[in-house]
C-alpha cells in the first residue's frame, strides 16, 4: 500500500491579485523547509475539501526561491476546486499539500529567456522572472495574453519589475483590444527573441498558437518547455491499495539508483514502478499520479518499460530514456533507473 506524503501547511496570508484570482502565502515550519524547497517554475498539489470528500488540484508557485519570500501559489477562480480556494480560504487556515514538483524549470537562470503566458499561466512564469532577475544575468522577455486589462494578474508587480530591471521586457496582449492572438501575430512579437530558451504556459488554444508561431520561426521543439493546465481525476492524497493477485502484466526486478545509492527491488506483477519504490520506503518524488505533471520523471539506464500515459515528456525526453514512474510497467525482466 502506497502512503501519501501530504503535509498540513498554514496559510499565512491571502493576497487578492484580481477580482477572480488570489495568492495563498504559506508558512513553512523549520522541520519541513528542506522538503518544501523548490525551484522556479514548480507547483504544489493541494487537497481541496468537497461535499463528497475532496479533490486535488495543482497550482504553480508564483513566489521565487531566490528572493527570500515565503512560498505562495496563485489561484484563479475556474472550476470547483479553484473557486473554493478563492472564495473560502483565509489567513490562519490549514491545507493539505504535497511537496513541490514539476519540470517547468530553466536549465540556467543566466540564460536568455522568452516566456509566453496566458491568463493564470503567468503564475510559474512570475516565479521564473523574479528568480532570473535576482540571480541570473540574461535577458528576460515575457509575452503575456489576457482577456482585458482587468484580467492581468500581477500587473503592478510586472510594472515595478520592468521599471527596476532593464533586462526585463514585458509585452502585453489584450484580446479586448487586439483580438485573440494568432500564430502570425505572436511570431512577429517573438522573432527578435527566437534564440532564447522558451517557455509556454496558458490555455490550450493560446499555447497552440504560440507553438505554431515558434515552429514558423524555426525554433526547435527541444528548446521549448510547456506547462499545461489539467484537473486531476484521482486523489494523490489517498492511500492506494493494490491487489496483486491475478494482476495483469509480468513481474520483474527493479534496480534504482537514488542519491548515489543503489537498491534492487522485486517488481510484483501489476504494480506501477512508483508504487514499488514507495512500498520499499524510498522517497521517490510524485504528485499527480496521472502522467501529466512530470514530478516522478526518472531515467532508464537498462531495460524497457511501457508508459500507460504521458502528457509531459517530449519525444526527445523519451529518446533520452526519461520515463514517468507513476505510469511505467516493465517490458523486460530487469529495469534499471536513476534519479
Amino acid at each position: 500500500m502506497s502512503e501519501p506524503r501530504a503535509r498540513r501547511l498554514r496559510v499565512a496570508e491571502v493576497v487578492r491579485e484580481t477580482g477572480d484570482a488570489c495568492s495563498l502565502v504559506f508558512d513553512i515550519p523549520d522541520d519541513l523547509s528542506s522538503e518544501f524547497a523548490y525551484r522556479p517554475g514548480q507547483f504544489l498539489t493541494v487537497r481541496v475539501p468537497a461535499d463528497d470528500g475532496a479533490v486535488a488540484r495543482c497550482y504553480s508557485l508564483s513566489s521565487s526561491p531566490e528572493t527570500g519570500d515565503r512560498p505562495a501559489i496563485t489561484v484563479k477562480r475556474a472550476g470547483y476546486g479553484s473557486a473554493w480556494l478563492v472564495d473560502h480560504v483565509a489567513a490562519g487556515d490549514e491545507l493539505d499539500v504535497l511537496p513541490p514538483a514539476g519540470t517547468f524549470i530553466p536549465a540556467s537562470l543566466d540564460a536568455d529567456l522568452l516566456l509566453f503566458a496566458g491568463g493564470s499561466g503567468i503564475t510559474p512564469v512570475m516565479s521564473i522572472v523574479k528568480s532570473a532577475l535576482a540571480r541570473g544575468r540574461g535577458q528576460v522577455t515575457v509575452i503575456y495574453a489576457n482577456r482585458d486589462e482587468n484580467s492581468v494578474i500581477f500587473a503592478r508587480q510586472l510594472r515595478e519589475l520592468t521599471a527596476d530591471n532593464p533586462r526585463l521586457l514585458v509585452i502585453h496582449w489584450l484580446d479586448s483590444v487586439q483580438g485573440y492572438p494568432s500564430p502570425g501575430a505572436l511570431a512577429a512579437l517573438a522573432r527578435p527573441f527566437k534564440d532564447y530558451e522558451t517557455f509556454l504556459c496558458g490555455p490550450g488554444p493560446m499555447m497552440e498558437a504560440a507553438a505554431d508561431a515558434l515552429s514558423g520561426l524555426g525554433v526547435q521543439r527541444r528548446r521549448v518547455r510547456t506547462e499545461r493546465f489539467a484537473s486531476l481525476t484521482e486523489d494523490p492524497f489517498a492511500e492506494r491499495p493494490r491487489d496483486d493477485a491475478g494482476a495483469a502484466g509480468p513481474a520483474a526486478t527493479l534496480e534504482v539508483t537514488m542519491d548515489g545509492e543503489k537498491r534492487v527491488l522485486p517488481w510484483p506483477a501489476g504494480a506501477r514502478m512508483l508504487d514499488v519504490l514507495i512500498d520499499a520506503g524510498l522517497d521517490a518524488p510524485f504528485s499527480c499520479r496521472e502522467g501529466i505533471c512530470g514530478a516522478c520523471a526518472c531515467q532508464v539506464t537498462d531495460g524497457e518499460v511501457k508508459m500507460a500515459n504521458n502528457d509531459v515528456l517530449t519525444g526527445e525526453d523519451v529518446a533520452d530514456g526519461f520515463i514517468l514512474a507513476c505510469q511505467s510497467d516493465p517490458l523486460t525482466g530487469t529495469v534499471s533507473i536513476t534519479y
